[in-house]
């Protein structure tokens, strides 16, 4: 097994009297692509924001490189923040400056570069995603397409260790979708990040990533290898990878979580484990 980038135990999330998901527990592999699936509202967004302090969670732990990320200040946690670089479903693009200043905004405020190695970075990272010439452009001028590129050359301008995609293929059309992923191949290779995926799209999930785990019903259903998880027979797996109507998967996300968990014997896979020690990052 990799070396593990985020180990999450036991963790638990509740709205008021909703309860999102329960004691979820697995490790996401360094250095590899990880997709996260399940069924609209069953809170894969959320488990995002949980990786990097957006929210805290009712119980358990989330750590990154020994740091349990709840229990953390603001100071370390924004140290910890650092390592991520994150691409929100839109871009988040701000609509008043150049995708060339969109790009160069977190070196802008989290470094004291000079301007002319600021201007060196962003036009790196503008070609790694295929946008030179698009540098003075505003985010009202360009494609959908070519805002997640933009937006994914800001998450990566700091050049963080950890990257996170909330549903970078929403709104985009299967070639774009395909571009994108092939993208995303890419930079694996290249700069050797661990990513992480928030999606939908079962195409995704069979070509680029090592690993996927699947949440259903307040509960991570499974976690392996892409092989593992598309050779399973559990029903609530083999019907999401399949787009099948036939199985314990329904119209009304209401239902599938007041039913408390998978039917037809596909309980939870989350497991007990030990929390590890906090030790210090390897990074200053």
């Amino acid at each position: 097994m990799p070396e593990t980038a985020i180990s999450v135990v036991g963790l638990t999330k509740r709205f008021g009297t909703q309860t999102i998901w329960e004691d979820v527990t697995f490790d996401i592999p360094k250095g590899e692509i990880t997709v996260i699936l399940g069924p609209s509202g069953t809170g894969k967004s959320v488990l995002l924001k949980h990786f990097i302090g957006l929210l805290r969670p009712t119980a358990g732990h989330v750590y990154v490189e020994g740091q349990d990320i709840p229990k953390l200040n603001e100071k370390d946690l924004f140290a910890v923040r650092k390592k991520f670089g994150v691409l929100f479903q839109d871009g988040a693009l701000f609509g008043s400056m150049t995708i060339q200043d969109n790009v160069a905004f977190p070196l802008r405020e989290h470094t004291d570069l000079k301007e002319s190695s600021i201007r060196g970075l962003v036009q790196e990272k503008l070609e790694l995603v295929g946008l030179v010439g698009a540098e003075k452009k505003y985010p009202a001028e360009i494609s959908g397409g070519m805002k997640k590129r933009a937006g994914l050359a800001r998450a990566l301008v700091l050049e963080p260790e950890i990257l996170l995609f909330d549903e970078p293929d929403s709104g985009l059309d299967p070639v774009r979708t395909a571009f994108l992923n092939l993208l995303t191949v890419d930079l694996k290779k290249r700069l050797g990040p661990t990513i992480i995926i928030v999606t939908h799209h079962i195409d995704t999930a069979r070509t680029i990533p090592d690993y996927i785990g699947l949440i259903f019903a307040r509960h991570l259903v499974k976690f392996g290898t892409r092989k593992e998880m598309f050779d399973s027979d559990l029903g609530v797996v083999r019907q999401f990878l399949t787009g099948s109507t036939e199985g314990p998967i329904g119209m009304s996300e209401e239902k599938d979580a007041a039913e408390g968990g998978p039917s037809d014997g596909d309980g939870p896979t989350t497991r007990k484990k030990k929390a590890p020690r906090a030790r210090k990052s390897r990074r200053s």
